[in-house]
């Protein structure tokens, strides 16, 4: 299944409101876990890991943290990145696949900003998550039912990993990420275009499963007992996907809009692999300073990654106001997308 409209129109013609990116922010647990660290409890090393993920490092929430905190800090710092007070919001839309609550963590968020005019929602699609929620929220602001949004990406996911498993448990850290977006009637358009893939049939490859276990309820019937285990993936099918699907639906996007590759300013993907984004710029002739990757320091952080790389370049100042950016989330469901984003930063920055 796919969602792929042609590049949304610019306003001032009657047509739809642009969208605008005009803040970010992110936040990250204080404990870090190197690889040594991790090498006194799993068979492991420093170079098995590096040389197979890139990764050297990462977060992991402690005491006191959580995915409600983390995603309040984020949204905090991007609020007042764009200049915005709570009450100015009127939606927030949560990305995560590790809620605090089953029932919904956003309204947690909006409590906590004091954002009391916000409707708040979680949305569920695993890595995809963030990109996914940016296209949503989008489409809130495209017809003028709401004007200003906060989007976060937001992931704990050590608490599903199996800490014995050496395949997982050096892949993932905790962190999380969030963008401003606003309705607006001039400037460039920050969404050029977008495309949104789903394939359920290869679901297995990354799974965070309930558990399969029933208890006895009333004579031969059972009720099943909540619960998940810890997150199983195929990591080679993962990354043939990967390596096979995030490329090519850049390069429809790119062939949609008219654009070739050399216009883009920087590539951000969802931080999975090294090997992964260097077989996507080299696919796609991007150079690799022209990639964007924090992985080293914060490994797998599922929804968090694109808004955290993101915020990390704005405040860097390697993302400048105009700037184009070719993205892609991708991961489990299997889920898969792209979108082409302008930056225009807070008004007066």
């Amino acid at each position: 299944m796919s969602l792929h409209p042609d590049a949304a129109p610019a306003s001032g013609d009657g047509s739809r409101p642009r969208i605008a990116l005009v803040g970010s922010g992110s936040a990250l647990p204080r404990a870090r876990i190197s690889n040594g660290d991790l090498s006194q409890r799993v068979e492991t090393d420093d170079t098995w890991i590096r040389s197979r993920t890139g990764i050297a490092a990462r977060r992991i929430a402690g005491p006191g943290e959580t995915v409600t905190s983390l995603a309040t800090a984020a949204g905090q710092a991007a609020l007042e990145h764009a200049g915005w007070k709570a009450a100015d919001l009127d939606l927030i839309v949560l990305a995560t696949s590790s809620p605090d609550d089953l029932f919904g963590t956003a309204p947690r968020v909006q409590a906590a900003l004091g954002a009391s005019n916000a409707v708040a929602f979680d949305l569920t699609a695993a890595c995809s998550g963030f990109l996914f929620a940016l296209i949503t929220a989008a489409q809130y602001l495209r017809t003028g039912t709401v004007r200003r949004v906060l989007v976060i990406g937001a992931d704990q996911l050590s608490r599903w990993l199996d800490w014995d498993d050496r395949r997982t448990c050096v892949l993932f850290g905790d962190g999380a990420g969030a963008v401003a977006l606003e309705a607006c009637d001039a400037g460039e358009d920050g969404l050029l275009a977008f495309r949104m893939r789903s394939d359920g049939s290869r679901n297995g490859c990354l799974t965070l499963a309930q558990v399969e276990e029933h208890r006895p309820l009333l004579g031969d019937l059972t009720a099943q007992v909540g619960g998940f285990r810890p997150i199983q993936m195929n990591g080679q099918e993962v990354y043939k996907f990967a390596v096979r699907e995030v490329p090519a639906v850049l390069e429809d996007l790119l062939r949609s809009s008219g654009l070739a590759a050399d216009r883009i300013d920087w590539l951000l993907l969802h931080q999975a692999n090294q090997r992964i984004l260097d077989a996507v710029a080299n696919r796609l002739h991007i150079p690799h300073d022209h990639v964007l990757t924090n992985l080293a320091h914060y490994g797998n952080t599922s929804a968090a990654t694109i808004p955290l790389m993101l915020d990390e370049a704005v405040r860097d100042g390697r993302i400048q106001p105009g700037h184009l950016i070719a993205s892609s989330g991708f991961g489990a469901g299997l889920s898969w997308g792209g979108a082409l984003l302008r930056w225009r930063g807070p008004v007066g920055a």
